[in-house]
């Protein structure tokens, strides 16, 4: 009989290592199929490096690699005139349906548990600004950055772009053009290229100089000798 015991917690213990061998790889804890309530990170992928915990909902950004190749293909000129510019020869915010504008497509984009009036506009949520951390349940207290402010986008290349190619721009929902943030912060940037301005929150700055480098990439806009160090100094911090 002791013998039959002996086999029998054996067996037993053999079953419970087979079945503990088919779990679900994933790391401890194992998120099987089912946790798919995460978003997944914009900027993932092999050769992201640090940061990508901070893309949150910013589309488009590329991998650390892939920003650095780009960076290292963009055209070096000195900032052009601002002749001719003005806000309006941008714009924005376009009709995107449903009653809704650009800007209510990023606060619905960025925000958590955002809930919508009839004329679309965000009547309640939360939303964090990636900026200066700053975290808000007020729409009215944020405002929706260009990563490339309207008037360096114009005074690096888009002065000679068409209006429809420009009004693109100012409303792209593609690329990580647009993001809410706050309205200080906003407005604290101003139209300043990262030599002149770094969020406050310098977690973010492997993102936001990864996503300045896709934009000038994208619309093949150029960049200043100081605005290249600046941003490769920004791709520094991803590995940090």
């Amino acid at each position: 009989m002791a013998r039959q015991k002996w086999w029998g917690r054996g067996l037993a213990v053999l079953v419970v290592v087979a079945v503990a061998g088919c779990a679900p790889a994933g790391g401890e804890g194992g998120a099987g199929p089912e946790a798919t309530d995460a978003k997944p990170s914009a900027g993932g992928g092999a050769g992201g490096g640090g940061g990508d915990e901070h893309v949150g909902t910013l589309p488009g950004v590329p991998t650390v690699d892939q920003a650095r190749t780009s960076l290292a293909g963009l055209k070096v000129a000195p900032h052009g005139s601002m002749s001719g510019y003005s806000r309006e020869k941008f714009p924005h915010w376009s009709a995107q349906g449903e009653n809704c504008d650009t800007r209510e497509v990023v606060l619905e984009r960025d925000g958590t548990d955002v809930r919508r009036n009839e004329e679309c506009r965000a009547v309640s949520g939360t939303w964090k600004s990636a900026y200066d951390d700053e975290r808000f349940t007020d729409s009215s207290d944020l405002d929706i950055d260009h990563m490339v402010p309207l008037a360096n986008a114009w005074r690096s290349g888009a002065d000679d772009w068409t209006q429809t190619r420009r009004e693109e721009f100012a409303n792209d929902l593609t690329h990580p053009q647009l993001i809410a943030v706050s309205a200080s912060s906003n407005r604290s940037k101003g139209d300043q290229g990262p030599d002149e301005w770094q969020p406050p929150a310098k977690t973010y700055w492997c993102v936001y100089g990864r996503a300045w480098v896709s934009v000038k990439s994208t619309y093949e806009l150029t960049v200043t000798e100081a605005e290249k160090r600046e941003l490769d100094e920004m791709l520094d911090t991803c590995g940090a």
